[in-house]
């Protein structure tokens, strides 16, 4: 008897902990819901909803091959001693991951709940992280290793043996009384809609990617939409890689001379590495969970937190319609383009002046994708923590003026402004009273003045971080953390910014 245990990689193909428990006999394959991860602060209902649909086509895909999922609800521990006691099972399979702190402390929680009993625990890759990594040099050599290793087939068969187990079944989020959190629609979960979301983005979304990714009027049909289910491991790294660089090579060979779909791709699977390049600094160091990756930064935000700023902008009420509108659909939604992304961090870090955490865990909440090692490591470098990467201050109304110019996406999710002219779209607080009248848009009334006026709040963020700067990048700190998580890659620009949420 083995027990294979489903965590956020919840599909049958190229799943090695399944596959080689397969080959041993009877297996139980095992979900557990944990109630201090689903009550902690970064998890939402969307995240459950997306959780359950990829539970029942986990239990579909396993039933046709002659198991099913037994899920359980309560700590690791506990569930696995109650398990262990009924089964006697000696072997517990299962994968590697790199999230938040709670899974972490759980990890070594059973760990050593197993070292005690007598169970042996395998954990397998799934991700190109690097356990107990010391430097980064070499790194990108164990990634395109790992990636480009054969895939897993899925077992043909297996042999149940939960026969003498009660199954609970999937938990609604109302038994853990997760609220209402905004989402109006979003993308479904399980292996079959991944991979016909994956198969769309390589047969024909690819054509618009380079092109339309940075725009969120166009960055919902060209980016790829995967996102999610990397998170919850509908579908593995390596297949993605694998699959899209067949694709890559069958377009090379009958290429036409406006099919950019072969250059595109080629520039996707790049960000396929930065994907696994930042969870790799969670992995290094837990603490950038909550703490700030370069400690010569502590002291900047933290004493002029305003809450009043903070609870404008996650209701997307700032005054500035890019930001609002990026909100406002990522709260409907849970999914707004790289691009957007980095623009609402910045506005809270510099603008708002807000300490990075706590927006953090807000975008954590409404990020579908949401993926701890990608998310604290990008909202520092967004933020100015790490060190090791430039100051963007991102301008809203440039940001709305490049990537929104008809004002597309900003009426679409702030219909308080369907009848705002577009000279006026980016910045409708200088509207003449009597245009205001005319686009039934009154400022302070019907839509908010900015704020934070933009030109002020940038200068003083810019001071205030060069202030800091001067010691904190030429610091032993800053030296420390570039052999630690820096690149060892050159990239261009792009690369280096296009690494989530695309």
């Amino acid at each position: 008897m083995e027990l294979v245990w489903f965590k956020r990689d919840l599909r049958i193909s190229d799943h090695s902990p399944l596959v080689a428990a397969s080959r041993h006999g009877p297996i139980v394959c095992l979900y557990i819901y944990e109630p201090e991860l689903i009550g902690a602060e970064d998890f939402s209902r969307r995240h459950l909803l997306f959780i359950n649909d990829s539970l029942r086509a986990l239990d579909t895909a396993l039933r046709k091959l002659g198991a099913r999922l037994v899920i359980r609800t309560g700590d690791a521990v506990t569930v696995m001693a109650d398990l262990h006691d009924r089964l006697g099972f000696k072997r517990l399979r299962t994968h590697q991951e790199t999230t938040n702190g709670i899974s972490y402390r759980r990890d070594l929680a059973v760990n050593t709940w197993a070292a005690d009993t007598g169970v042996e625990i395998i954990e397998y890759r799934q991700q190109a992280v690097v356990r107990r990594l010391g430097r980064r040099d070499g790194w990108a050599s164990q990634w395109q290793n790992f990636v480009a290793s054969p895939l897993v087939p899925a077992p043909r068969s297996l042999e149940d043996g939960s026969s003498q187990l009660d199954c609970m079944g999937i938990q609604e989020p109302e038994q853990f009384g997760l609220a209402d959190d905004g989402l109006v629609r979003r993308q479904r979960g399980g292996e079959p809609d991944a991979k016909r979301v994956l198969l769309s983005f390589l047969k024909d979304r690819c054509s618009d990617y380079m092109r339309g990714l940075s725009s969120p009027v166009t960055a919902w049909d060209a980016c790829s939409r995967i996102s999610p289910y990397l998170t919850y491991g509908n579908l593995s790294l390596r297949e993605v890689y694998q699959r899209s660089a067949r694709r890559r090579q069958e377009l090379q060979r009958r290429r036409g001379p406006r099919d950019h779909r072969a250059q595109n791709l080629n520039q996707f699977n790049e960000r396929l590495a930065w994907h696994c390049h930042f969870i790799q600094k969670l992995e290094d160091e837990p603490r950038i969970e909550f703490e700030n990756m370069n400690r010569n930064y502590d002291g900047l935000r933290e004493d002029d937190f305003n809450s009043g700023y903070y609870k404008a902008w996650i209701t997307g009420r700032t005054g500035y319609p890019m930001i609002d509108a990026c909100m406002r659909a990522l709260i409907a939604t849970g999914w707004i383009n790289f691009r957007m992304r980095a623009m609402l961090i910045s506005f809270a870090a510099y603008h708002l002046w807000l300490h990075w955490r706590q927006p953090a865990v807000h975008l954590a909440r409404m990020f579908l994708d949401y993926e701890p090692g990608i998310h604290y490591s990008q909202i520092q470098m967004q933020a100015g923590t790490t060190g090791i990467a430039a100051v963007r201050i991102y301008s809203p109304i440039k940001q709305a003026q490049d990537q929104d110019p008809q004002g597309e996406f900003i009426r679409q999710w702030l219909p308080e402004l369907a009848q705002v002219p577009n000279e006026f779209i980016a910045e409708p607080h200088k509207m003449p009273p009597l245009i205001q009248q005319a686009s039934d848009c009154l400022i302070g009334t019907h839509y908010p003045a900015p704020i934070v006026d933009h030109q002020a709040a940038y200068r003083v963020a810019r001071q205030r971080m060069q202030a800091v700067d001067k010691t904190a990048k030429y610091s032993a700190e800053s030296r420390r953390g570039f052999a630690r998580h820096g690149s060892r890659r050159r990239q261009s620009v792009k690369s280096r910014r296009g690494q989530v949420g695309e």
